[in-house]
């Protein structure tokens, strides 16, 4: 039997689990779809079984794969050097209606939720997050273990590198052909934020137009 997971058992990932319950059944062949989750609170969640990562790999199998539905993108690298070591495969997960056009090219383990777009000639590296109604427009290039919050909106010539976070609501003004807007490593975009300059790697920009997060005094 080919083994399918989701790991994440709370928040994101039983929301990430029906779209990936719903491409296996329209998929032809034997498959077992549950949550594992490193400290499991309850043995099934909303139909399906939860397990350890410990229990899931001891099970027989044809085939193994799994889709880390973890928010923090620092945690899902490691998780997914760890299914690397133990030879787990990756999937995609992607509703329905996603919208996706012309040459867009996306890196393995995406989550595409509902009403997600992707337009024409996009980069997009691994296990990238596009949370419900979110967009990524042309000519734009994102990293490995990027996440976009739901409505983030992601205009043409735009270039946001590895383990960036943008927040719900947020707008990535439009970048220029060879001058692209950059989202810096590890940034994070705040809720709502418009940005209209680049952001430094590291960087926490709030606001309209967005700048870096004052410090707070103790």
């Amino acid at each position: 039997m080919n083994k399918f997971a989701i790991f994440g058992a709370s928040g994101y990932g039983r929301e990430v689990m029906p779209l990936a319950r719903q491409q296996l059944a329209d998929s032809q062949g034997s498959s077992e779809l549950v949550f594992v989750d490193d400290s499991p609170s309850v043995a099934e969640v909303n139909g399906h079984r939860v397990l350890t990562y410990a229990q899931w790999l001891a099970e027989p199998a044809s085939s193994r794969r799994i889709n880390i539905a973890i928010a923090s993108s620092t945690a899902r690298q490691k998780l997914v050097e760890r299914c690397i070591a133990d030879g787990v495969g990756f999937f995609e997960v992607r509703a329905a209606n996603v919208v996706q056009l012309d040459d867009v090219v996306i890196g393995e383990g995406a989550i595409l939720n509902p009403f997600s777009m992707l337009t024409s000639n996009i980069r997009i590296g691994k296990h990238f997050h596009a949370n419900i109604y979110s967009y990524v427009a042309h000519d734009c290039v994102i990293g490995d273990y990027v996440t976009f919050a739901p409505g983030v909106k992601c205009n043409g010539n735009v270039v946001v590198e590895d383990h960036a976070y943008i927040g719900t609501g947020a707008v990535l003004k439009q970048g220029k052909p060879g001058d692209p807007l950059v989202i810096g490593r590890g940034a994070v975009v705040g809720m709502g934020a418009v940005v209209t300059k680049n952001v430094a790697p590291g960087t926490t920009v709030v606001g309209n137009p967005a700048r870096p997060m004052e410090p707070r005094v103790k």
